[in-house]
């Protein structure tokens, strides 16, 4: 099983090759240029500099979110837009569990992991998962406890607490962005950086803990609703 991933829910984003359960290749997209300028310019440059052609590709795999709006929607249509030309399926794959299923890669059963991604204005994009007997990179790998989320670091891990919920591991930029507010909450868990997630994306598409569909159905996670929207409705 080929796979081309892509993840666009950060400025950065990445892009990764994936055959089976082995990254071949993955490469943080460049943060000072925007998802427009540099997508899908980056994912054939990729493909290329391992002689495979987007053809040959199996299947492709993307972040549906949460992240930004803006990334998201260039990520997702560009996706769509190689799938439909070469007729391939396309998965969607949650960038918070992408994140969990690292961090649990080497954790014990049992284990609560924390995905916490930096939504500004001082929130984060949260969601809590127990590690479970599965393979790493595997649907079984991972259940969902908190579903995703975006709210103050503090409320969340106040909610967190009311449910005698105390993760072992956090992971990813809203982590280390807060990880104060974590210390006093939770001194004993441990932090995670934040990592390019496209590989983790392809293996866990090729791996099936998501499902293929129809380019067309893909749809982004915002979790909290755009701007615009908002805007909109004020009187």
């Amino acid at each position: 099983m080929r796979v081309i991933a892509l993840d666009s829910t950060t400025r950065a984003g990445s892009v990764a090759l994936v055959e089976d359960d082995c990254v071949i290749d993955e490469r943080a997209g460049d943060a000072s240029r925007s998802h427009a300028e540099w997508l899908p310019g980056e994912i054939v440059d990729l493909a290329a500099a391992h002689g495979v052609a987007l053809a040959e590709v199996d299947l492709f795999a993307v972040a549906s979110g949460p992240g930004s709006f803006t990334g998201l929607r260039i990520g997702i249509a560009t996706m769509q837009g190689l799938a439909f030309v070469h007729g391939r399926r396309l998965a969607g794959v949650p960038a918070l569990e992408a994140l969990a299923h690292v961090a649990a890669a080497a954790e014990r059963p049992g284990t609560l992991v924390a995905a916490w991604m930096d939504a500004h204005r001082r929130d984060v994009f949260a969601a809590l998962y127990r590690v479970g007997s599965g393979a790493a990179f595997t649907a079984g790998r991972l259940d969902v406890v908190d579903d995703a989320s975006v709210g103050d670091p503090a409320a969340v891990l106040a909610r967190w607490s009311a449910q005698s919920c105390r993760p072992g591991v956090f992971v990813g930029d809203g982590a280390t962005g807060f990880s104060a507010e974590i210390a006093r909450a939770v001194p004993d868990a441990a932090i995670v950086s934040a990592m390019p997630l496209a590989g983790a994306i392809g293996r866990l598409a090729a791996a099936g803990a998501f499902d293929a569909v129809d380019p067309a159905a893909i749809r982004p996670l915002y979790v909290r609703r755009p701007d615009a929207e908002l805007a909109r409705e004020k009187p």
